[in-house]
């Protein structure tokens, strides 16, 4: 049975060499470097960095203070191995948002009345909808930019009509408030869209997945504001 070291070890070097191969300059750079650079532009390895830093300070107390080639006297717990390990398999494999987030997603049209959308948020619990023209993908609508239409209705003294279209109340919208990404894109980089948004006060209502990430393309699923909240 292999020592906690010995595992240790064994996974810290796999881990090693997958950080080197996602190196483009600098292959030959430390652990404790590769990390620090591929931080900058990798959302996984951002997400881990500290316990990996950790992980490198680990390593070389149990490499430089071995008695002998049997015997390590900087030996690991069980639960640093479990998580050396845990996150070696996440490097190696990390989660996608398909198929996690892979669903149907309620789409319209632009010239859809407002009645047929809301029988769906009445009838579904939904309040996110992607609005199309033909094939061209025009805005999220929420119910913010519902009531936001509302209450213009309201200030302009107009009669709400139940044949108003989507695209009547699509303006009162915000337009920057969804983006499409890639199927293959990993959960942690999901997760960090929604926050750079938050940093820069702009409220990201939802991800919404095709093959490619391009607005044309099949659509494959949604993550929302609160589906992240769930999972972070």
């Amino acid at each position: 049975m292999y020592k906690n070291s010995e595992r240790f070890l064994t996974s810290f070097n796999r881990i090693e060499k997958m950080l080197r191969s996602l190196m483009i300059h600098k292959k030959d750079a430390s652990f404790s470097k590769a990390v620090k650079i591929l931080r900058n532009s990798n959302a996984l390895v951002r997400q881990y960095s500290d316990e990996l830093l950790e992980f490198a300070e680990l390593r070389n107390a149990i490499v430089h203070n071995k008695v002998d080639m049997s015997y390590a006297i900087a030996e690991p717990h069980d639960e640093i191995v479990e998580k050396i390990e845990a996150i070696e398999e996440e490097l190696r494999k990390p989660k996608l948002v398909t198929p996690t987030f892979e669903k149907y997603v309620y789409c319209f049209q632009s010239d859809n009345e407002l009645s047929k959308l809301l029988k769906v948020i009445h009838e579904k619990k939904l309040s996110k909808f992607p609005i199309y023209e033909s094939k061209t993908y025009l805005g999220l609508l929420t119910q913010k930019g519902i009531t936001n239409w509302l209450a213009s209705i309201g200030q302009r003294e107009e009669t709400l009509e139940s044949t108003y279209q989507l695209k009547d109340i699509l303006p009162f919208e915000n337009n920057e408030n969804s983006r499409f990404i890639a199927q293959d894109t990993t959960l942690y980089e999901a997760i960090e869209l929604f926050k750079e948004h938050t940093s820069r006060g702009k409220r990201l209502e939802a991800l919404l997945i095709t093959t490619d990430g391009e607005p044309s393309s099949r659509l494959l699923g949604i993550i929302t504001a609160w589906d992240i909240l769930e999972i972070s």
